[in-house]
């Protein structure tokens, strides 16, 4: 029987298709998601911008100026520089603390799910693979952890650290790294660490138990058994086959866990419990504003509304790599 010879365009030249690698389809399905990509978008200005508020900022972070409090939005002072967000109840510009607020509550919510996503990564891949005692002792753990109450459980943590940070006694690498990350003091950066540690020690279990899932399906497969009777070390495996196979769907949970870290930080700032001013992060700017809500009704929409955006923003991204890495789905 004769070979089908490929299809000749116009231009005399075989028509042969070249196949697309995963990654170019799957980044092709997530353009078609028109609101992951304008997620994407909000995210990226938003990044940016609280990267660059030192340069951008219009006064320094903690100015305060008790003759000017209360400045309504596009308002200008009696030194006649513009308030764009207006001022809060010390007189320190909005616009200047929230793009601080950003780089601090964005920072805790990129580490805090970073690493609750590497910890339960790794603990379920171990999991999975090895099985037997090794299953058993993550397996006990993680269930033992998800039974405690969220909420509660960090509320006491970070009541108890930050009453109790001068006897923490943190690398200093690690609180100079923060504070170069956040621009803020050490002292408060070791502030912020604490805070990432709390929400970190509950986050992880929802990532291993995924992870443990995807390597009890994928250690069975053939290719798998072909590796182990080719003489196949177990970490050569886990490393070239399983986990390149089982991360793809951990994608989409770190997109999902930045919307928890963001909003669990907000939500212990606002309580009382979290990053304490001056350090600003946009849950104690909401907690600073609930008390004036009523006589200046917009202090609480300046960082209510990127809180919101980016909640929004976290899960139609996350929703969009769902659907661009799903092999059942065509768009």
């Amino acid at each position: 029987m004769a070979a089908t010879s490929p299809p000749i365009t116009a231009a005399g030249v075989p028509n042969v298709r070249r196949s697309e690698g995963q990654w170019t389809v799957v980044f092709r399905r997530f353009r078609h998601h028109r609101m992951a990509m304008i997620s994407l978008g909000i995210l990226i200005i938003i990044f940016l911008a609280s990267l660059l508020a030192p340069l951008i900022a219009p006064f320094p972070r903690d100015e305060i100026g008790l003759d000017r409090r209360f400045i309504r939005p596009m308002t200008y002072n009696d030194n006649g520089r513009l308030h764009l967000l207006g001022s809060d109840h010390l007189g320190r510009d909005y616009f200047t603390r929230l793009l601080y607020a950003a780089r601090v509550s964005l920072t805790v919510a990129v580490l805090v799910s970073t690493i609750a996503t590497g910890f339960g990564m790794g603990l379920g891949l171990l999991a999975g693979y090895f099985g037997g005692w090794v299953d058993n002792l993550i397996s006990r753990t993680l269930e033992f952890v998800s039974t405690f109450p969220g909420l509660p459980i960090l509320l006491i943590m970070a009541s108890i650290l930050l009453r109790n940070e001068e006897a923490i006694v943190l690398p200093g690498f690690l609180t100079g790294a923060l504070a170069a990350m956040m621009s803020v003091p050490e002292r408060e950066a070791k502030q912020v660490a604490l805070i990432i540690f709390t929400l970190a020690f509950l986050g992880w279990t929802g990532d291993a138990r995924l992870m443990r899932g995807q390597v009890l399906s994928i250690r069975e497969n053939a290719f798998i058994e072909s590796s182990r009777a080719l003489g196949g070390s177990s970490w050569r495996i886990i490393g070239k086959h399983v986990f390149p196979n089982a991360f793809p769907p951990l994608i989409v949970s770190y997109t999902l866990g930045l919307n928890g870290a963001l909003v669990g930080e907000s939500a212990l700032s606002f309580l009382g419990f979290g990053i304490q001013d001056p350090t600003p992060t946009w849950g104690n700017m909401l907690a600073f504003a609930n008390s004036y809500m009523f006589q200046h009704p917009w202090m609480i929409l300046v960082p209510g509304l990127p809180i919101l955006l980016c909640s929004l923003a976290f899960n139609f991204v996350g929703d969009g790599l769902r659907d661009a890495l799903d092999p059942r789905m065509r768009r």
